[in-house]
């Protein structure tokens, strides 16, 4: 292209052509030391192994560190920092580095090393390229040299596997099993029913129609009569919350009870679990005059006039009913534990 300083642009432009800019093509491939030197192939063979290994050690330092430190123990520090979140931490951590270092290290010295060129294609390919690809992949695993060199493929194959046994021993952690205890609350019979939070007992004459309270079983700070210690601190905390439940107050002559419940309710009094059985959300929101509960999470409703069935939504269980009478002193209590588990569902339950 020129310039014509009196006429502007001349040349390839005047006549609207711009010339094609030439391929440029590819470089010479270099073939890296350990394309052409055996030995040197065989000495990253083995740094790439031993790699593998420094993961499957750390791994087993971390095994013994989580036995050996006392989890939570703030006493013994290093550097400032709790030696068993040290330990625990430094590891787990260097096993997942030696690893991703390790296969790094693979690639670049020991895969097959190609220059590939990819044209665009539309977004779906065809059969053609999908076969193809297929066969590329199976190539690829070839190439790799996974079947070629046993020692990197065993000392990955051994890393990786070693680092499922963190997850199994950490499971420790989430808590002894749940034996029965999903079966059952703290209710049992004679237990006062009491206002949640303020702890109050809830006399008969304290509710009006209309009126839903949230409440939870009264637990004494004291040693019941098998001489057990009752809970206290986080323990008594969790097991109100699974225990709560909501009060609800209508005309007697609006409820249907189930079969054998009929002696359930006080005075239009009804009782149910406070827990959602869809997901487990508290539920509160009250339709007063169709006595019908929502679940503010996926709108599960629940008929608390009709045994708390479920009338819409996604729950596929009723809520459960907590039988009430009333004591000597004109309270409410229970009359018993629920009859069935409170809560979402779960494998062992069958019904």
């Amino acid at each position: 292209m020129s310039i014509d300083h009196d006429h502007g642009v001349t040349g390839a432009e005047h006549t609207g052509h711009v010339p094609a800019v030439p391929d440029p093509g590819l470089p010479h491939h270099t073939w890296r030391p350990t394309d052409v030197d055996e030995r040197l192939a065989k000495r990253a063979e083995r740094q790439v192994a031993s790699l593998f290994g420094l993961s499957a050690v750390c791994v087993i330092l971390f095994l013994v560190a989580y036995f050996a430190f006392d989890i939570g123990d703030n006493h013994t520090t290093v550097g400032g920092f709790a030696a068993s979140t040290l330990a625990l931490g430094s590891t787990l951590g260097l096993a997942l580095l030696f690893i991703g270092i390790g296969i790094i290290q693979w690639a670049r010295k020991l895969m097959s090393d190609q220059e590939l060129v990819e044209m665009r294609h539309p977004a779906r390919s065809s059969d053609e390229d999908r076969e193809a690809t297929v066969e590329a992949l199976q190539l690829g695993l070839e190439e790799s040299g996974i079947a070629r060199r046993p020692l990197v493929r065993n000392s990955l194959l051994g890393a990786v596997g070693l680092l499922g046994l963190p997850a199994i021993v950490m499971l420790r952690d989430l808590g002894p099993l749940p034996g029965d205890a999903l079966y059952h609350t703290v209710w049992k019979k004679g237990m006062r029913v009491v206002r949640d939070v303020v702890g109050t007992p809830i006399n008969v004459a304290d509710l009006e129609i209309g009126d839903l309270v949230n409440a939870e079983p009264e637990i004494v700070f004291a040693v019941d009569e098998d001489g057990e210690h009752v809970l206290h601190g986080a323990d008594l905390q969790i097991a109100k919350s699974k225990a709560a439940v909501i009060l609800l107050r209508m005309d007697p002559s609006d409820i249907t009870p189930g079969k054998g419940r009929e002696n359930w309710s006080v005075d239009g009094i009804v009782c149910y679990s406070k827990i959602c059985t869809h997901v487990g959300c508290p539920i509160s929101l009250n339709e007063r005059k169709t006595h019908h509960l929502l679940c503010p999470c996926h709108q599960s409703t629940f008929d608390l006039a009709d045994s708390g069935k479920v009338v819409f939504g996604p729950a596929a269980r009723a809520l459960p009913q907590l039988p009430l009478m009333v004591d000597e002193e004109g309270f409410l209590v229970a009359q018993s534990d629920f009859t069935e588990p409170v809560g979402p569902s779960f494998w062992e339950r069958d019904s």
